[in-house]
Formats: structure tokens, sequence, C-alpha cells
């Protein structure tokens, strides 16, 4: 009788079928866009292009499809009005995501002046407020518009127009150091197969919370703080495996050659700002990289 329980009882653990022993985040070497499944990522409906402004040392990028328009940061103030000229000429009237991803002036100052001249529709900030006359500026606008910002706690996901965006919080609510920068708002643009990893100015603390979560491989690194030096900046990059990278910086303050050797070292073609605005392209297959002057 034991020997057909026994019996009875293995054939019954042979049918059901092996759960895989791994955790929600894509292991080294694997896409992101392969970790979301399929019945996560939207239906590709339309090009989606990513402008880099030049800025100076300071983050601007709007991503653009046929029907949405999300802007993350806005550059310096004064840069607002760069930012509107570019909109108007692209006839877009209408922002309906804007991302600060952190408070620093090189990102949060142009803010207040997209606010007070443009529609917007949804504004998400990171929990680290600043006391500052740009940050003071940026919650008057928001204020005097009618929006109430989303702070992102732990992370918000959104779909726009057949892409996907996730938008990382950072796990402590204190570093160590350079508190602004590792509160930094890590946004990750799926469309179709391609992918880009958007780090703010993360620096050391911010990127080892990124390594331990298992972040995996992107087509594109917008290279975090402007390409400064950093110990972690080998790991992102043997994580992320990007081949492509966007470093944001100026000619009076621009991006260490340590980081750049990380980048030639792993075989990224990289991208400055202080050189040219750069524009990504992407038809959810294939992506392209090229400086506007080119």
């Amino acid at each position: 009788m034991k020997r057909w329980i026994l019996l009875i009882l293995a054939l019954l653990l042979a049918a059901i079928p092996l759960l895989p022993l791994t955790g929600c985040g894509a292991s080294a070497g694997e896409s992101r866009s392969e970790a979301v499944s399929d019945s996560e990522l939207p239906a590709v409906t339309s090009e989606l292009q990513m402008y880099v402004f030049s800025a100076g040392k300071a983050d601007a990028m709007l991503l653009t499809t046929e029907h949405g328009t999300v802007l993350v940061d806005c550059g310096e103030k004064g840069f607002g009005q760069e930012i509107l000229s570019y909109l108007e000429a692209q006839g877009i009237d209408k922002i309906d995501y804007l991302i600060i991803t952190h408070f620093d002036q090189d990102h949060v100052g142009g803010a207040a002046k997209v606010i007070n001249n443009i529609s917007v529709g949804t504004v998400l900030q990171n929990n680290s407020p600043k006391d500052s006359e740009e940050y003071e500026k940026y919650l008057k606008a928001v204020t005097n518009a009618g929006i109430a910002p989303v702070t992102v706690q732990d992370s918000y996901e959104f779909t726009l127009d057949g892409v996907l965006y996730s938008v990382d919080a950072p796990d402590k609510s204190d570093h160590m150091s350079d508190d602004s920068n590792n509160a930094s708002l890590v946004v990750s643009v799926y469309h179709g197969t391609n992918s880009m990893l958007l780090t703010g100015d993360a620096q050391t603390e911010r990127l080892e919370e990124l390594l331990e979560s298992g972040i995996g491989a992107f087509d594109l690194l917008k290279v975090p703080h402007h390409g400064r030096e950093d110990e972690l900046m080998d790991e992102l990059v043997a994580a992320v495996q990007p081949k492509y990278a966007v470093i944001t910086s100026s000619d009076e303050e621009p991006e260490d050659q340590q980081t750049l050797a990380v980048l030639e070292e792993a075989n990224v073609e990289v991208f400055l700002t202080r050189v040219s605005p750069v524009i990504v392209r992407s038809d959810g297959k294939t992506m392209t990289v090229q400086y506007e002057s080119a």
C-alpha cells in the first residue's frame, strides 16, 4: 500500500510545472525589455524620439510620440524658454508628463517657466525638497496651474502612446552624502524591444541600490551626474551593457576622462550634449542616435 501511495505522489508532483527561481529584476545581461512580460509591454503605435537638449551641465530631455509628450527635467534657470521655443517649433502645445528627477537647480531651474506657459498634465517629483529660489518658483508655478504633483515614494508606471515608462524612487530617504543627487528618480523607458535608462544625478549610494535591484541591459544609458567619475561606474556599465550613452556636460564643466575610459573599454558609442543636442529615434525594433548638427 505504501508503495502505491508513494507512486501516486510522485506522479502528482511530476505533473506540477516548475516555477522559475528568479526574482522580479532582470539578471545581468538580460534586456530589461525581456524582463517585462509581453503582456506588460504596450503595442508600438508610432516612432519614439528623445531630444536631449544642449543645456550645459544640466538635464533636459523631451520624449515624443505621435500623441504623447514627456519632459524629463528642465535645465537651469532661464532654460525654460529654450524648451518652450523647441516645443513651439515642433507644434507641441501640451506636456502629458513632466518628471523632475530631483530639485537641484540644473534640473528644476527651468520648470516654472515651462509650467507657466504651456499646458502640463501630470507632474512627477522626488521626495527630497530643497531650499532654493528655483524650487520655490516651481512650487508656485504648480500651485498657480492647479497641479498637484505626484511624489514618487516607491515606483510609478504609466503607458503613453505605446511607450511604457517606469519611474523609480530611491530605497532610502536619507543618504550619507550628496542627498539630493542620490534621491534622483530613475526613469526606464520601453518602446517595443528598445529601452533607455535615464539616471538623473545618481551617485554611489543610489547606483548601489540600482545594482542590488538586479538592473539589466538597456540599449541607451543617460550617464548619471553629467559624466562625473564614480567608483561604481564600471559596474553600472557592465550591468546595463548599453550600445549608446549620452552625457549632459558643458565645455566649462566637461565629463571626466575616467568615465569616458569606462565607456570606451565597454565599446559604448558616446554622445556629448556639449557638442550638440542629441536625437534618439526608436521604431520599436531599431534605435538610432545622432547629433542634431550631423
